[in-house]
């Protein structure tokens, strides 16, 4: 959803729900190379073309469902930057809200600086900016999610179609997306409708409110337009009695599973927040955050654990500031199970948001669209994975060439900030070869004695002033001419480097 305060809602009692009918928990790290063409379902994971396991794992960026009609942020930051930085932060895919308004004809977004950014946007309607975010994100090697946030720019809706956005409207522009996107794998699903609450049910047999029914009708809908896209079902807020989060209780599908005309095609979505949100129940009983997973279980994550379905948390974010939402934070993404230890075997995840201007979660960035949360991001570190194989480049030396070429890169160290007792840098490493990177490492000197006292996006080893820092899992495979980067804490200050250079490894 676009942030807005909502009530707290009572729940019943946790119930911990079996591990039944799954593969080992083990599974190896999904590797770096898989994600071509569509994804289909099998079981509780996701595949790709070549039946390679995958684990959606990126941001929530917000905007095509405001009166914007565009992503935010493009008044400060050129659209490909952002998605650099989304990249060389180890997201790898970009759950992309919407509202119908962007599909009616002429459409037009606002809020765009084109002052030597964002140029090749100019004069384009919403729809054809879309396309130039798919275009540059497939071209990183991130995946998009199409997300049918809104029916209309003013708000929210409980059920999947208004007074003045009928379900035939809803049903006939999931199919012109399906369409418009259709044979371009960088779009790999659509998620049908936001956040359906009361009094949206599941399985109650009243065509009007029921919302399994409803995705039935739009996912086979979809799936006649491309029969290739995953279809994204989120919950309810209400079933027998027992409330949670809006679009985050799929407690029903146990008796209610939704049908669709094509196989392995279905995702199960739930949504999950902290009190920034919104207080529940849970969040003060005496065992939190022990009773977290249990919560978890009865209304979501059973799905997995029974090897119904893949289960993709499409939102879940807060602003960190109370203590208890750290401590929920840190063990919903330890119940995201790790990647390190699961590899995509887990379940799949984008977070809320990317934008700073989420009003009671805060974002990714913060309010200058340029700096990272460094707190907030380090907390998915764990839960990060690899991108997505951008497919061959054009001409020779492109990804996959066999005429041989070379693996170079190079390094851009920058100070950020500096207060005399410490200082903050940024280094960019940029793809100069004919050759994808597959690892990379940077090297410098310090003139003083600064020592790094973090680093994220990267390890480090330190030897008196020289320093040598080795690319993270998620980030060492880079696309020739690509770039992705990590940043550090040093003190003291005066931190500026000599000496920066990079190595292929």
């Amino acid at each position: 959803m676009f942030r807005t305060l909502r009530r707290a809602l009572c729940v019943a009692a946790a119930l911990l729900l079996p591990l039944a009918g799954v593969q080992s928990a083990r599974a190896d790290v999904a590797d770096e190379a898989a994600g071509a063409g569509y994804w289909h379902t099998s079981g509780r994971q996701i595949l790709d073309a070549a039946g390679k396991p995958v684990r959606i794992a990126g941001v929530n960026w917000f905007g095509f469902e405001t009166a914007n009609h565009v992503v935010h942020g493009l008044w400060a930051r050129d659209y490909k930057s952002m998605i650099d930085q989304m990249k060389s932060l180890g997201y790898n895919t970009i759950r992309m809200p919407y509202s119908d308004d962007i599909l009616k004809p002429g459409t037009m977004p606002d809020s765009i600086n084109h002052d030597s950014k964002n140029t090749d946007l100019r004069g384009l309607t919403s729809l054809q900016v879309l396309d130039r975010i798919v275009a540059y994100a497939g071209q990183s090697g991130l995946k998009i999610v199409l997300d049918r946030h809104r029916p209309d720019a003013a708000g929210q809706s409980a059920l999947w179609y208004t007074a003045s956005v009928p379900e035939s409207t809803w049903i006939t522009n999931l199919k012109a997306l399906a369409t418009r996107y259709k044979g371009n794998s960088t779009v790999i699903g659509i998620d049908l409708h936001n956040e359906p609450h009361d009094p949206a049910c599941w399985g109650c047999g009243d065509t009007s409110r029921d919302w399994r029914l409803a995705a039935q009708r739009a996912g086979n809908a979809v799936l006649s337009a491309n029969p290739e896209l995953l279809i994204m079902v989120e919950g309810v807020q209400s079933y027998n009695g027992t409330n949670g989060w809006w679009g985050g209780n799929l407690m029903g599908v146990a008796q209610h599973p939704v049908q669709l005309d094509v196989p392995n095609r279905l995702v199960y979505s739930a949504h999950d927040y902290a009190t920034s949100v919104a207080q529940q129940s849970w969040f003060s009983d005496p065992s939190f955050p022990a009773n977290m997973p249990g919560i978890w279980d009865k209304y979501w994550g059973y799905i997995f654990k029974q090897n119904i379905a893949p289960v993709w948390l499409g939102e879940f974010g807060t602003t960190l500031q109370p203590s208890v939402d750290q401590k929920w934070l840190a063990e919903l993404v330890k119940y995201l199970r790790s990647t390190s230890a699961y590899g995509a075997d887990s379940f799949h995840w984008t977070f809320w948001s990317w934008n700073p201007n989420s009003g009671d979660t805060g974002g990714i960035l913060k309010d200058d669209w340029q700096t990272v949360d460094t707190v907030k991001d380090g907390y998915l570190a764990s839960v990060k994975a690899p991108g997505f194989d951008p497919g061959p480049g054009p001409g020779p030396g492109g990804p996959g060439d066999p005429g041989g070429g070379n693996a170079t890169c190079s390094a851009a160290y920058t100070v950020g900030s500096d207060w005399g007792g410490g200082f903050n840098a940024e280094v960019k490493v940029t793809n100069t070869g004919t050759l994808p990177l597959k690892s990379w490492k940077v090297t410098w000197t310090w003139s003083g004695s600064q020592k790094v006292t973090s680093m994220w996006n990267a390890s480090h080893t330190q030897n008196g002033a020289a320093v040598t820092a080795l690319n993270a899992a998620h980030n060492g495979s880079v696309p020739v001419g690509g770039s992705t980067s990590f940043g550090l804490g040093g003190a003291p200050g005066g931190g500026g480097a000599t000496g920066v250079s990079c190595t292929a490894t």
